[in-house]
């Protein structure tokens, strides 16, 4: 006889529980995983969300102590659970796909959407993380610089083509990230492979003459270990848009060769690494610090009257990442400097747009960066649309976001999991959406995905930009 084993009554949670999908503006300057706490601090103590948060702990009740044992110290405070459908680096802003409860089962098929991205190339110079937060690796001489010029270089980087991801990215090479060997000032152990990619529809927004804009290479230049480990990835690059795979290969191991030679000076080596070093470790630190001490939840704020209550989320490890350059700085070169230009693009999942920055500069023969970075689209979220909520409305109080939240939750409800994409149409998108349904997958998403990141936090995603 088999006796069935009585399973607990689990009481239904009462009230409206919200779940689902919605979008909310990026600021840049911090991490994707900073604003998935950031809104736990304001959802958690909000009486909107009490009703998941009540059904999320009789579920916690119903669990066998061997599956409590196994959840980890940090997780096993009772949160709004919330996940991202494709993080966006600390420089970049924009939309940031966020699922609640059962919502982050829908997550996953949003790393396969279209995106659209407008950012900002500035010539002259090239850097290791092919952004303006990393360390100049080589200057280019940008007087003869034109618009027709980028324009025609643009053309190539039109439908489809095979890219070279850049070396500081969340890609993994014998279960190692790439930046880690960039990092170390050592060779990476094989070519980095090119991935297919489409742009559907590209054009130049804006060109900036020289001295009419406020965009900037970084100050400091990286060390002779950091340069042989980026020349070494662009040479190879270089032999592979060639198509000779044997002169890829022929390449690399003389780059490898050079390599060990430079190793052999390993004093100038760690010298200029330890500053990478030494910013790692007190990184790690904080992060030991604040899981010692847990912050507090913020209580939801509200309007009075016509004064406004703001109430700042904490500072945690993955905010205020991005250095602000001050005004008074002097700028990094003579004369009026190099121009600039807006680009605005959409693009296919793996695209990496700091690498269109850096692979136009390439073309151009002056060495470009990446300024700049705003994701506009993803599916049918739109910057500034109505399912997408403004960060600064957070600060604002619930009174603000939290009707605009419920009111995103209930829509994406009515059509769950849907994505809709805009057709492409002569060159631009048109204004009518054509639904097109990819299965989710149904584990949750989890907060870091592989994405276009430059430098990762300690313990936290990788940071630089793109799709």
């Amino acid at each position: 006889m088999t006796f069935l084993r009585p399973q607990p009554f689990i009481k239904m949670a009462t009230g409206k529980i919200l779940e689902g999908v919605f979008a909310i503006n990026k600021p840049i300057g911090i991490s994707s995983a900073q604003v998935i706490r950031d809104c736990q601090n304001f959802f958690d103590p909000s009486a909107k969300f009490a009703p998941l948060l009540e059904q999320e702990r009789q579920l916690r009740e119903t669990e066998s102590k061997y599956q409590k044992n196994r959840r980890r110290p940090i997780k096993r405070k009772i949160q709004t659970k919330i996940g991202h459908g494709g993080t966006l680096d600390p420089l970049a802003g924009g939309v940031l796909i966020l699922g609640i409860g059962k919502g982050t089962k829908s997550l996953q098929q949003f790393l396969l959407c279209t995106k659209t991205y407008e950012t900002v190339v500035v010539f002259g110079a090239s850097t290791d993380t092919y952004d303006r937060l990393g360390k100049i690796i080589k200057k280019g001489d940008y007087s003869n610089l034109t618009r027709d010029a980028v324009e025609k270089a643009l053309e190539p980087f039109r439908g489809k083509f095979r890219q070279m991801p850049p070396l500081y990215s969340s890609l993994k090479m014998a279960g190692k990230p790439l930046y880690e060997y960039a990092r170390e000032g050592k060779p990476i152990p094989r070519e980095i492979e090119t991935r297919e990619v489409e742009v559907s529809h590209l054009e130049m927004v804006e060109w900036y003459e020289p001295g009419t804009h406020k965009h900037y290479w970084p100050d400091e230049e990286a060390g002779q270990a950091e340069k042989n480990v980026a020349q070494s990835v662009w040479r190879v690059a270089k032999a592979q848009e060639d198509g000779g795979e044997g002169d890829a290969a022929k390449a690399a191991e003389e780059e490898s060769k050079a390599l060990k030679d430079f190793n052999s000076k390993k004093r100038a080596a760690e010298e200029a690494v330890d500053g990478l070093v030494s910013e790692e470790t007190r990184a790690a630190k904080r992060v030991k610090n604040e899981e010692g001490n847990p912050e507090e939840p913020l209580m939801s704020g509200a309007l009075d009257g016509k004064k406004e209550k703001r109430h700042k989320p904490p500072k945690g490890r993955g905010s205020d990442l991005v250095p602000v350059r001050p005004d008074d700085a002097p700028a990094p070169w003579e004369g009026k400097g190099p121009p600039a230009v807006k680009i605005r693009m959409t693009v296919t999942s793996g695209f990496y747009v700091r690498s269109l920055c850096h692979d136009l500069g390439e073309k151009l023969g002056c060495g470009a960066m990446m300024a700049e970075l705003a994701r506009t689209r993803q599916g049918q979220f739109t910057l500034g649309g109505a399912n997408c909520l403004e960060y600064d409305d957070l600060l604002r109080g619930e009174e603000v976001w939290g009707p605009k939240v419920e009111s995103m939750l209930d829509k994406w409800n009515a059509r769950p999991g849907e994505i809709q994409e805009p057709t492409v149409e002569n060159g631009g998108l048109k204004a009518e959406s054509t639904p097109e349904v990819a299965k989710a997958e149904e584990a949750p998403a989890k907060e870091e995905e592989k994405c276009d990141e430059p430098m990762p936090e300690a313990k936290e995603e990788p940071m630089a930009a793109a799709a």
